[in-house]
């Protein structure tokens, strides 16, 4: 009787535990960072792409890809280093031992759970795949294809329940062919074919070839989140100081208005004279002659300039006279080493992550096309935005542009006729006009914790100090929160662990002006300006 009770009861647990997926996903290495790339072959593109990763080939050239959000790498350290992760991981991938056996056609509104596929033959995907994690953030989908692969017009790959496509993969022993409007997700790896991709697909995972050519047209291409990938915060945030009041500021130039503007955040200039506007539209102070408060944010301003102007880049776009068209930007630091011109529209995703920055150098000046826009998804916040431009600006009328602009030595313009620009317009030496604009810089100021303003977090005192600085947090908090302090040049000096409501610390500092932050989980939530008489 026991023995019987002991059987029923294995059958019963064996039945009632959920399915279990054995499939690992491969060790990418260095190639996990590559959307596009062929150990030995051309790697090329027409039409108006959009792609998010690195490009490159160990053996051939990357041609006609315009500006793309990640780094090209043609025959060089990268590129080798690529080569031999990605034929690592395709080992990985064909001597996985496979559980499933599909027919040669996929799709048509098949749903397949994670495991590792063998297909003997060449496949062929139609209408839609549905790949269901059943709720298993870890599940893995590999397909091994012992021929060519080919994605009908408009087919699709969905994923439900938890799946991700970095955990998906496609290794094909033959030519793979995205046909025109079809939606892959997952890696793509070639064996000793070529991989083509019509016009209007989307990749969310990456196409990589151990030989073969690579092409593309019209495409959007990006690499997958999650499975380890790092979270894209972007640099340490600028620190405006005082200048985060101003949403309109030249440090040596008139400030002029013409026509109904409306400006939420202070307008003035250090050098010159206010003239245009008028305070009933104005959410701010308005400074019609030099004060102290532009003196200081004259000062301020030159510090997060200095800081911005010598932060290494990480992604140089190559093209900065065709900036815009479409281009995705994720939270990183821009180059443009020229003057830009920005046409159509530029995307700049925070990838859900609120708090990340973007910052874009441009070394040369910065004109818009009518219409031109700015487009903020996935979270990104303006107050997270900078630009920072070598020389004059000017913004096409009815454009929408979201930022900090920092102009350095040049005059900012064109902000008129229906103009929006959620930000700041700020230069180091120029005029700015504005005509008939609205310019809202949001509540940062206030945030910023500048002067006496009650939203504080922290005192800091004395202010000057000479060996010791106080930093007391008007309430306890359990979130993690830290102190950093910068040169005016944005070199970090301090960073330190605030865990108590008081907390004293001896900087050791020579005389001089700094900033510093104070953070709560990594989000800046009181900054400002510290002088050291040491």
């Amino acid at each position: 009787m026991i023995k019987k009770t002991l059987v029923l009861v294995t059958t019963i647990s064996l039945f009632s535990f959920s399915k279990t997926t054995y499939a690992q996903a491969p060790d990418l290495g260095s190639a996990a960072t590559f959307v596009l790339f062929s150990s030995d072959g051309a790697v090329s593109n027409s039409g108006s792409s959009q792609v998010t990763g690195n490009v490159g080939t160990n053996n051939g050239s990357s041609t006609a890809f315009g500006n793309v959000n990640g780094v090209m790498h043609d025959n060089d350290g990268a590129s080798a280093a690529c080569m031999a992760d990605l034929l690592v991981a395709y080992g990985q991938l064909n001597n996985a031992t496979p559980t499933l056996f599909p027919a040669p056609l996929l799709g048509n509104g098949q749903t397949l759970d994670a495991g590792i596929y063998s297909i003997a033959q060449s496949a062929t995907l139609n209408l839609e795949l549905i790949l269901d994690a059943e709720n298993n953030p870890e599940a893995v989908f590999i397909f091994q294809i012992e021929g060519s692969f080919s994605v009908g017009p408009a087919a699709k790959v969905t994923l439900i329940n938890g799946a991700k496509a970095c955990n998906v993969f496609w290794k094909a022993e033959g030519l793979v062919t995205l046909a025109p409007g079809s939606t892959v997700r997952g890696t793509i790896i070639a064996n000793n074919a070529a991989i083509n991709m019509g016009s209007g697909i989307t990749l969310e995972g990456r196409a990589l070839s151990t030989t073969g050519a690579i092409t593309i047209s019209g495409a959007l291409a990006y690499l997958p989140t999650g499975c380890g990938s790092p979270l894209l915060t972007g640099p340490y945030t600028p620190n405006l100081g005082s200048a985060a009041c101003y949403a309109l500021f030249s440090s040596n130039g008139s400030v002029s208005n013409t026509g109904s503007t409306f400006v939420t955040g202070d307008i003035g200039t250090n050098t010159g004279s206010v003239t245009g506007y008028d305070q009933l539209n104005v959410t701010g102070t308005i400074h019609p002659i030099p004060d102290g408060s532009t003196a200081m944010a004259a000062t301020d301003l030159l510090g997060a300039y200095n800081y911005i102007n010598t932060l290494p880049h990480d992604i140089e776009l190559l093209y900065p006279a065709q900036f815009g068209n479409g281009l995705v930007l994720t939270p990183h630091t821009y180059l443009m080493n020229g003057a830009a011109t920005f046409t159509d529209t530029v995307f700049l995703n925070a990838e859900g992550n609120v708090n990340a920055i973007f910052i874009i150098k441009i070394n040369g000046m910065l004109s818009s096309g009518t219409y031109a826009k700015v487009k903020l998804i996935n979270g990104t916040q303006s107050t997270n935005v900078y630009w920072k431009v070598e020389g004059a600006v000017n913004l096409a009328d009815y454009s929408e542009f979201a930022g900090t602009i920092i102009s350095n030595n040049g005059a900012i313009s064109g902000l008129s006729a229906g103009t929006i620009l959620d930000g700041r317009a700020l230069t180091t030496n120029g005029a700015l006009t504005t005509a008939s604009v609205t310019a809202d810089m949001g509540p940062a100021c206030a945030m910023a914790g500048i002067g006496e303003n009650n939203s504080e977090t922290a005192a800091v005192y004395p202010n000057p100090f000479t060996s010791s600085l106080v930093i007391r947090l008007k309430e306890t908090s359990s979130d993690q929160t830290e102190l950093r302090i910068f040169t005016v040049t944005g070199k970090e000096m301090i960073r330190k662990t605030i865990s108590e409501q008081t907390t004293v610390i001896e900087p050791e500092l020579s005389s001089g002006i700094y900033y510093y932050e104070i953070l709560m989980n990594g989000r800046t939530v009181q900054s400002g300006k510290i002088v050291s008489q040491l």
